[in-house]
């Protein structure tokens, strides 16, 4: 049980690390343009949605050998448990 546990909770883990960077790059985007907003008093809803989309694109694509990298190595760790998970 406490090993199911730990798998659930690298499991969380690792998608903490992966989603957040690609999260944080949008909330920062959004925070700028709100600014921005607040300080040309420009009421349009609609300004941050671009802007957050190709700012979350391109971190993205700059992030991704790092993310897939660290995705590989969690996976492999994972698959070094199946032993542990197989005896009990």
């Amino acid at each position: 049980m406490d090993l199911i546990i730990n798998l659930l909770q690298k499991t969380f883990v690792v998608t903490l690390e992966l989603v957040s960077p690609i999260l944080l790059v949008g909330m920062v985007v959004g925070l700028t343009i709100s600014v921005f907003q607040t300080v040309t008093q420009i009421q349009e809803a609609t300004l941050t949605f671009v802007p957050k989309i190709i700012a979350g694109i391109l971190a993205l694509i700059v992030l991704l050998p790092w993310l897939t990298s660290m995705f590989i190595t969690s996976i492999n760790e994972f698959y070094d448990m199946i032993p542990e998970l197989i005896k009990g």
